[in-house]
């Protein structure tokens, strides 16, 4: 299929374009706490091992929301470009890039690969380093970002920053994808989707016939009890205090909902009731600790299994070593255990071959200057996913 954007961008991209600086818009965080400004950016030509993308679509992601107004806004840095669920294609690349080139639909990825350390070498995990600590504090392995605005610089999120026009990754921190795919919906695949999908069949490794919880049915949730339809589960419950989105659960593969809001017992007692005893599976797809601990005590002992996909800077869970010593494991996951690089085209693949669902994540559809209005969509919860184009 004839891509226009991708034969724009090879025509015009050569020695001249690699060197300039875009001028281009961006949605802004000047300080935590406030809406996003759009504002006019500046963003440098790529270095050595990294590659310029034109973003098309980005989807927002309550990691976004966390650290505009949450508790990781006490961690990171401003003036700051949020965003790092996104697609685009491949403007440009820095000296010593050899793995892209102009034209290329890529995946910007906030979970490295390189492909050479004792991680990625082993299959135990996927938590590569490579340029890690840099990227936590928004900049890249210069210790610099590739942004700027009136003169001062802003801090990419996660290494990335998608709700920019254009934004610079390291080569390590992308992957190449199919050029039939639509960017509009596995930008998807950056994060949410293949966090929660992962969680249920990488990490949690959930088994045919076998009983699960998953608690929070946003869009990790969802993803998770898709993950656990896949996996062959008999019984797949769904927990969340919005009623609203059980029907779209449902779609997913979810056997039955469950509201906590409508018992009097803790939601664990009552799974644990529902299920002779507990959950073979419990996927916590929130972030909250008091959710971590009611997930986990909602698993059979003996062999229940509890797998933590929501991520949280506020504190620790409170487990009962007890509760362990009876034989209930408990595992975390980073972006569903999938080794980025290698992976993710995988799994762009499946959702191509219609193995995987991405559209029924999609409830909104907003441009990029709309994009307080998606954070609000998000807080609300009365969306799932909201796509930005740009």
């Amino acid at each position: 299929m004839f891509n226009f954007l991708s034969f724009f961008l090879i025509l015009f991209s050569g020695p001249e374009t690699e060197k300039r600086v875009i001028k281009c818009k961006a949605a802004l965080a000047w300080e935590p706490g406030k809406p996003l400004a759009i504002e006019d950016v500046e963003v440098d030509p790529p270095k050595v091992h990294e590659v310029r993308i034109k973003i098309v679509a980005t989807g927002v992601c309550h990691t976004d929301w966390e650290y505009l107004y949450g508790q990781g806004m006490k961690v990171r840095p401003f003036p700051l470009v949020l965003g790092h669920e996104a697609a685009g294609v491949v403007e440009s690349v820095g000296p010593e890039v050899t793995k892209f080139s102009p034209g290329d639909k890529v995946i910007p990825l906030f979970l490295p690969q390189c492909g050479e350390c004792e991680r990625c070498l082993s299959p135990k995990t996927n938590h590569c380093r490579k340029n890690w600590a840099n990227m936590q504090v928004g900049v890249l392995a210069d210790g610099t970002s590739r942004i700027s605005c009136k003169g001062q610089q802003v801090y990419q999120f996660l290494g990335i920053s998608s709700f920019c026009q254009y934004t610079v990754v390291p080569d390590t921190s992308l992957a190449k994808i199919r050029c039939d795919a639509p960017l509009d919906k596995v930008c998807l695949l950056g994060c949410g989707v293949s966090t929660g999908y992962g969680a249920a069949v990488n990490t949690g490794k959930v088994k045919k016939q076998s009983s699960c919880a998953v608690f929070g049915l946003g869009a990790v949730g969802l993803a998770a009890v898709m993950g656990c339809q896949v996996a062959g589960a008999k019984r797949i419950i769904g927990v969340d205090i919005n009623p609203d989105k059980f029907e779209k659960a449902a779609v997913f593969g979810a056997t039955e909902c469950v509201n906590p809001k409508d018992h009097k017992k803790p939601i664990q007692e009552v799974l644990a009731e529902m299920t002779d005893g507990g959950v073979d599976y419990a996927l916590e797809c929130v972030g909250d600790p008091a959710i971590m601990t009611a997930a986990f005590e909602s698993t059979k002992d003996a062999w229940g299994s509890c797998v933590i996909a929501g991520w949280t800077e506020t504190g620790m869970m409170n487990v009962v070593v007890e509760k362990i010593l009876m034989g209930r494991t408990l595992s975390g996951t980073y972006f569903g255990g999938w080794k980025s690089v290698e992976d993710v085209p995988k799994l762009v693949d499946d959702y191509m071959n219609k193995k995987l669902k991405l559209d029924e994540f999609i409830t909104h559809n907003l441009p990029l200057d709309q994009i307080n209005v998606a954070f609000g969509l998000l807080k609300s919860g009365n969306s799932i996913r909201t796509v930005i184009s740009l």
